[in-house]
């Protein structure tokens, strides 16, 4: 069966904590992807910032006015709000990814098996799973584009 490290996207992009927001939406866009790690300067998992951390983040400070719990614009946004919107959005950029992450994560060792990985992100339903060696630094991870892919190739 095959292994953690045999599945994962390596180097994993990741960012660290007193990154602003607007590298990190950068980073997701850029990379098409919509999470990543936030490691430590010593390179150990802190948390992880994903594209629905941001979209919730940016409702709390009113950034983006919705008329539904969707997390999108609203076609419907009256005009006279694109001021609000714009000084949210700079809010929002400056604001730091350890603000907004998600601190309670869940990591797994690179010789786990992708059942492991699986299961773990099934229980408890998560997107993406940070691999770490036997030192605790991010050395991957295993998304569920990942997964998929480990599926087909059986």
């Amino acid at each position: 069966m095959d292994k953690a490290k045999d599945i994962m996207s390596s180097p994993a992009v990741s960012v660290k904590e007193d990154q602003t927001l607007k590298e990190t939406i950068k980073l997701l866009a850029e990379h098409r992807i919509s999470g990543l790690p936030v490691v430590d300067d010593a390179g150990k998992v802190a948390g992880i910032i994903s594209d629905t951390d941001i979209i919730s983040y940016s409702q709390k400070i009113n950034v983006v006015p919705t008329t539904n719990l969707s997390g999108w614009i609203s076609p419907y946004t009256d005009v006279s709000e694109l001021a609000t919107m714009r000084s949210g959005m700079e809010t929002l950029h400056e604001t730091t990814v350890g603000e907004v992450m998600t601190k309670k994560v869940y990591t797994i060792s690179e010789d786990a098996d992708a059942g492991e990985v699986a299961r773990l992100m099934s229980r408890r339903k998560i997107n993406r799973v940070p691999v770490v060696n036997n030192k605790g630094e991010l050395v991957g991870i295993v998304t569920r584009a990942d997964m998929v892919q480990c599926m087909a190739n059986l």
